[in-house]
């Protein structure tokens, strides 16, 4: 059984890999059961946990909730108690979970989602490039700039500053912004697609991204990934000045950022033979519409080409 100096210790371990996990904790517990109130174990999407809430007869339960909930980012309550398997109920805020075995017992569990931080990576050496690394901390977004042959005091709000895109290496899962506006458009759309990012952003008229996907897909570059590419970047304000087409670029960075999550492990969660689980009732949110573009063969944002 792992101490709370375990936990900690996979908990970083995971911080620094980026990797999302969740806190699990058993907050009370009817006997017979082998946990305790205050066990507390970390889970991650795999189903690998750190720590003890305990017997196989709570893990459906626990893994189909982490996994939602690393999903949506919302943190739940449930209880599993003696039930048919597959039989639910809704009890306030609590989701109750009929066990999957017959041992008896109830426990009720709050599951902790722990997302890692959403980072923007911004190519290019350019005074759009500066005034995104300027704005994009004010927004929770941290900051790390690929400026080849650049000076790194241009980027002082910057988290870390990298002077060659062909040795670049951040964090996968980030998003990324190509703001080179013309000066090594070829080399940092490379290096972008190098990254394993969530979503790459090109600053660059539609007829100039298109010409340039184009080649990057004729020398070999992944189809899907290079026609995944954001491009013209940004919501259509009229932006001119680098400040507002920085301004533009950011909020649609902010909107793929929280767009919802929830279809990416629907798969995952078809998989699994768990007991159904009972949803809560919400208000339904307004349904979110696609961030407007400038219209094809526009400049981008309104400033350039």
């Amino acid at each position: 059984m792992n101490t709370t100096k375990d936990l900690l210790a996979a908990a970083q371990m995971l911080s620094q890999r980026d990797e999302p996990y969740a806190l699990v904790s058993v907050l009370r517990v009817q006997a017979p059961a082998s946990a305790r109130p205050g066990d507390k174990a970390i889970v991650t999407q795999a189903g690998i946990a750190h720590g003890w809430i305990g017997g196989g007869c709570a893990q459906p339960a626990v893994m189909r909730t982490v996994r939602q909930a690393l999903a949506d980012g919302v943190a739940r309550m449930i209880r599993i108690a003696p039930a048919d398997e597959g039989q639910m109920r809704e009890l306030d805020d609590v989701l109750e979970f009929g066990m999957a075995c017959h041992s008896g017992g109830a426990l009720e569990l709050f599951v902790d989602p722990m997302l890692p931080q959403t980072r923007l990576t911004v190519i290019g050496d350019t005074p759009l490039a500066a005034a995104l690394t300027s704005l994009a901390p004010r927004v929770g977004l941290p900051v790390t700039v690929v400026a080849h042959g650049g000076d790194a005091t241009h980027y002082a709000d910057a988290q870390a500053v990298m002077t060659d895109d062909q040795q670049a290496a951040v964090s996968s899962g980030s998003f990324v912004v190509v703001a080179t506006q013309g000066r090594r458009d070829m080399q940092g759309l490379r290096a972008a697609l190098a990254m394993q990012a969530r979503q790459i952003f090109f600053v660059a008229s539609a007829r100039k991204a298109d010409v340039l996907k184009a080649g990057l897909i004729e020398s070999g570059q992944d189809a899907a990934a290079v026609t995944a590419i954001v491009a013209p970047a940004g919501q259509a304000i009229g932006a001119q000045t680098p400040q507002e087409i920085a301004l533009s670029v950011l909020a649609a960075v902010v909107a793929a950022r929280r767009a919802p999550m929830a279809a990416e492990s629907a798969p995952m969660l078809k998989s699994l033979p768990l007991p159904a689980l009972v949803t809560q009732t919400a208000p339904q949110a307004a349904p979110q519409t696609t961030p407007q573009m400038v219209k094809a063969g526009g400049s981008c944002c309104g400033g350039g080409n």
